[in-house]
């Protein structure tokens, strides 16, 4: 543990001294991320175009911040296709979080449309690889504290402040949370989420430890915001709580001071500071199943940020196998396989994270 913490102080220490440096091509970066995330956040006028739906649609949570999708725009709706050359593999080898990742997505697309008086229909398309079309209608407008969450949700990677959540705001989040097909089982008993965390860290363990996972994750992350504004994409440290720094130095610091003792001792932090945990379980091990888990959570977590509830996820049970197997038996689900683990609680919010163009996500060959 003294050992630990000596490296810790010594990664912000570096971590500081990194960030005092000039950022080669990076000038006025905070400015410009601020800049870029209030534009992407910007409230949606009245009778927004199919386009702008679209940006609220890529607002949804999804794995790594990857943004694994494609939109195409039809005369009677939005089609939602999978971007299979974002995929996360040592993560996610059976593209489960990517399908969950659409789900989020056309949720979004289906709160804000509805808000337009355009109610959407799903269709998913079970001959084409994970394709989703989205049907608008004529109809009222249906605006809900869901849609006026849309630009505010983000997924809060700190410690929260312990406090609990009232039993009227948890009834209002498993009413959210409720969906066809999905199972959302709501862990606030400090016993239980002290036996959970043990799955979070022997599924963190095996992580760490795991080159392929390690090199991926590393891959992800933004470590100044002017690479995070370059990439418009990953994850930025500052919206992790992280220092930020220049990348070379980012990237030399992680490969030193990644490990597997300070992660562990991280989530451990974050469980016990957390109100409770949701596990998410679809029915079938299927890409439709996976997309109906994505939109439950991503109503869940509207509906927290809507309270003033952050949210984050703490995968690390159900992306390891062998964990996964132990961790669906204490669940009571047997061999049936859980999706989601997400942390809830209360904390200050940090940097938005960013996204990429709509250009750059839309597609005409549909």
């Amino acid at each position: 543990m003294a050992t630990h913490s000596c490296t810790r102080r010594k990664f912000i220490t570096l971590a500081a001294a990194g960030s005092a440096m000039p950022l080669a091509g990076c000038s006025g970066g905070e400015e410009s991320y601020s800049e870029a995330s209030r534009r992407l956040r910007t409230t949606l006028v009245e009778n927004p175009d199919l386009k702008d739906m679209v940006r609220y649609a890529t607002l949804a949570a999804n794995g790594h911040n990857t943004q694994p999708w494609y939109f195409g725009l039809r005369r009677s709706g939005v089609t939602i296709l999978p971007d299979f050359t974002r995929r996360t593999p040592a993560v996610d080898p059976d593209d489960h979080h990517l399908f969950v990742s659409l789900g989020c997505a056309a949720e979004n697309l289906m709160i804000a449309s509805a808000a337009q008086g355009q109610p959407g229909r799903l269709f998913f398309d079970t001959s084409a690889p994970g394709r989703i079309d989205v049907d608008l209608v004529r109809g009222v407008p249906s605006i809900s504290e869901l849609y006026h969450a849309i630009p505010k949700r983000q997924s809060t990677r700190s410690d929260y402040d312990g406090r609990l959540v009232s039993m009227s705001d948890m009834q209002k989040l498993e009413a959210a949370a409720s969906f066809e097909d999905v199972d959302v089982r709501f862990i606030t008993d400090r016993q239980k989420m002290e036996q959970l965390l043990e799955y979070v860290i022997a599924g963190n363990s095996v992580q760490v430890d795991d080159a392929e996972f390690v090199e991926e994750l590393k891959y992800t992350i933004r470590f100044n915001a002017g690479e995070a504004v370059a990439s418009g994409d990953g994850l930025y440290t500052a919206s992790s709580g992280n220092p930020t720094m220049p990348s070379w130095l980012g990237r030399a610091l992680f490969s030193l001071f990644y490990r597997k003792d300070a992660e562990n001792e991280k989530y451990a932090s974050q469980v016990r500071t957390s109100a409770g945990v949701v596990v998410f379980s679809g029915d079938k091990e299927s890409k439709e199943s996976w997309v109906k888990v994505g939109r439950s959570f991503q109503r869940f977590a509207l509906q927290a940020t809507a309270l003033g509830i952050r949210h984050s996820h703490i995968n690390q049970p159900v992306e390891v196998l062998s964990v996964r197997e132990d961790f669906a038996r204490w669940l009571g689900r047997g061999d049936e396989r859980p999706d989601l683990v997400v942390r809830f609680g209360y904390a200050p919010p940090l940097p938005m994270s960013l996204r990429r163009s709509i250009e750059s996500v839309l597609i005409s060959d549909i």
